[in-house]
């Protein structure tokens, strides 16, 4: 368990370094806002990582074994990338700021796959639950750290030195991957590269209702990820610190969300994961239309901790009820690729939507932003009718 949990945080220290903290050193070199939006397209790799997560289920390393070689392989990378995108130049060469950035979420990605093949193999079923709830709290604990600490950090120290201290944190990970044992797994590797490709899709798209669930995981939250890939920008146009934002919105908006996750688990024992879609999709909704509240209210402590507390509050919820559900119709024989797939569809709106968000923010402003915002996550919702009506049972959502 506390394997997992430690892989769980060298899996959440990259994600925002690419994100948010990227984000707030741009903005402070002046770079334009639709640049600044653009750059989520450096996240691809988190949507595209099923293309190769069959080559890592097929192929072993010749050192530590399946699971453990290629997680050392992509953490040595990481580190080495992460502490190279510190050095680049954001004003004057914004392209080597993406490629670099590029190249911390590939190997970001491939330590997921990893790492969610390996939770998967080494854990027995009855050990699942607290295992994934573990390694879920572990990645926030990262993004804490990335996000928070490297915003604060950055107040005091240039973010070169920041990104150096980020590529540091990642040590624990690769002491974690040397000393845990190897996964033992009877059914052994695929034999063919062809047999990982096709028959994990086969199997999914041979269900009723397959491409229903996959619109439903591309649209769910959309007008969240969209809403928050500007957030960074937001608060700090508003006339926040780097301070606040990393005190109030990052470390005070943490424990919202391990709030919201918990109170989502519990809610999901009584009301079952359909319900807690439609509400949680619905409360999802309502915390984007806070921030356009907020724009509106201008610069005001008060105001920012009560809408991010809702908006955590929320998305924690949300994202417990969105990650049982993946669980759920995830096949055991395939866990490893069907996650892959079902995961980097789940990224799609976190790059794809996410692109045009500061062209749009530039040039309609920030309430009527965040209210298109809103709207745009009517369609997840309704999506929920097609095969998750309010008085279907849970149980239905099952294949297995």
């Amino acid at each position: 368990m506390f394997v997992t949990f430690l892989m769980g945080f060298s899996c959440g220290l990259p994600l925002l370094l690419t994100i948010t903290v990227l984000q707030a050193w741009m903005k402070e070199e002046g770079v334009d806002l639709t640049v600044i939006g653009m750059m989520a397209l450096v996240g691809l790799p988190y949507t595209l990582k099923f293309i190769w997560a069959p080559f890592l289920d097929r192929f072993t390393l010749p050192y530590l074994g399946r699971r453990r070689g290629w997680l050392f392989m992509a953490q040595v990378f990481l580190i080495f990338s992460i502490a190279c995108l510190g050095f680049t130049d954001p004003i004057h060469h914004p392209w080597m700021v993406a490629f670099v950035a590029f190249i911390v979420t590939f190997f970001s990605a491939s330590q997921d796959i990893v790492v969610d093949a390996y939770r998967r193999e080494d854990l027995p079923d009855a050990e699942l639950g607290l295992g994934s709830s573990l390694y879920i709290n572990g990645y926030r604990l990262g993004m804490l750290l990335a996000s928070a600490g490297g915003l604060i950090l950055a107040d005091y120290l240039p973010f070169s030195l920041v990104y150096l201290i980020m590529a540091a944190s990642m040590l624990p990970g690769i002491l974690t991957t040397l000393l845990a044992s190897e996964p033992i797994v009877t059914e052994g590797a695929p034999e063919s590269i062809k047999a990982a490709v096709f028959e994990p899709l086969l199997e999914y798209f041979s269900r009723p209702g397959a491409v229903w669930i996959l619109t439903f995981i591309l649209f769910y939250k959309i007008g969240d990820t969209m809403a928050s890939t500007m957030t960074t920008p937001f608060y700090l146009d508003i006339g926040f610190s780097k301070t606040e934002i990393g005190a109030v919105v990052k470390l005070f908006g943490f424990w919202a969300t391990i709030g919201g996750s918990l109170i989502g688990g519990i809610a999901m024992l009584r009301v079952g994961i359909h319900r807690s879609l439609w509400i949680f999709g619905f409360l999802q909704a309502i915390s984007t239309a806070g921030f356009a509240v907020l724009a509106r209210i201008g610069y005001n402590i008060q105001a920012l901790s009560v809408v991010i507390s809702f908006e955590n509050l929320s998305g924690g919820m949300g994202t417990a009820a969105y990650a049982a559900f993946m669980a759920s119709i995830t096949n055991k024989k395939f866990t490893a690729t069907q996650y892959a797939l079902l995961s980097s569809l789940m990224g799609i709106p976190r790059v794809m939507a996410s692109a045009p968000t500061g062209f749009l923010a530039k040039n309609i402003g920030w309430e009527n932003f965040f209210i298109l915002c809103t709207l745009i996550a009517i369609p997840g919702m309704l999506i929920l009718i097609k095969f998750a009506p309010w008085r279907t049972k849970p149980a239905s959502v099952t294949f297995l």
